[in-house]
């Protein structure tokens, strides 16, 4: 492969998830945060000057900790609703509860969009049920608006040309709509290999997705509607679960993995890694209040 060499990937830490998820880099302060949605943990590196790791106890179900627009305040989104983190102190100022039309479920996916706004989905825990949803959560709102229903486990979600992408895992399918169309009602339908979960942009417009239970990452190239698988990079974790560029020049790919569902869990399987390459990556979103 032309632009990553799987003989880099190297293992971060020795902390194992059993679901770690929604990797997000801090340029400010040039750490990586994300979640083990079952142990309820916020984790976040610093990959230098020595490689430090903090973690903090989090709400039930905790599935993304964002950036917003003021340094050291997160935006959390987890069972009892969303709020902002101020990381320093460890305290959490709700803005809203969790929908109240998600009954049964449990957060998944999120991502700020590029107006400032929050987007995350829902699932039932289980994944046995088309109970999931997709929502938008914006500073001054009351309560989330719900976009789409009838999702089994809603992932992905990036914005490129003019259009927004998601994913429906147990679906074997990505999606994509036009970036206006909020109601998600025009939506182009493609059919993957495998299981997809989460994703990085590039800034060139390949996606760089994870795919559960297949110890890889599969690169696809977007154009408009359109998407084209282009190669994949092996893994020595089996089941991949997100990914995003970090770095000072945003070129270090880091993936989350998980042991969660594994009778026998190997030694690296819920590991955070990462592998230097020669993409770049898109910065991460800020909630905008």
């Amino acid at each position: 492969m032309a632009d990553w060499n799987s003989a880099d990937i190297q293992v971060v830490n020795d902390y194992r998830a059993q679901l770690g998820e929604t990797p997000v880099w801090c340029a400010r302060s040039q750490s990586l945060l994300w979640v083990d949605i079952l142990q309820q943990r916020l984790l976040r590196y610093w990959p230098a000057p020595n490689g430090r790791t903090e973690i903090h106890a989090m709400p039930l179900f905790t599935s993304a900790v964002l950036l917003t627009n003021k340094e050291e305040v997160f935006l959390t989104v987890s069972q009892s609703g969303i709020a902002l983190y101020d990381y320093a102190h460890q305290r959490f100022e709700p803005l809203c509860d969790y929908p109240t039309d998600a009954a049964d479920t449990r957060p998944n996916e999120a991502a700020i969009a590029p107006d400032g706004a929050l987007w995350f989905s829902t699932m039932e825990p289980a994944a046995s049920r088309t109970i999931g949803s997709w929502y938008r959560f914006a500073w001054g709102d009351v309560s989330p608006r719900r976009l789409l229903g009838s999702q089994l486990v809603p992932n992905t979600l990036q914005w490129h040309d003019g259009h927004v992408w998601f994913a429906d895992s147990l679906r074997h399918s990505f999606y994509c709509a036009p970036a206006a169309d909020t109601a998600l009602s025009c939506l182009t339908t493609h059919p993957v290999d495998g299981i997809p979960d989460g994703s990085a942009l590039t800034t060139s417009g390949q996606l760089i997705n994870a795919r559960w239970g297949q110890s890889r990452l599969v690169r696809c190239r977007l154009s408009g509607p359109h998407m084209r698988e282009l190669d994949a990079l092996p893994l020595p974790v089996r089941q991949p679960s997100s990914c995003t560029f970090g770095g000072p020049d945003l070129s270090t790919l880091f993936i989350t993995s998980a042991r969660d569902g594994l009778l026998q869990p190997g030694a690296t399987d819920g590991a955070l890694l990462c592998t230097a390459t020669r993409l770049t990556g898109q910065p991460a979103g800020h909630f905008v209040y």
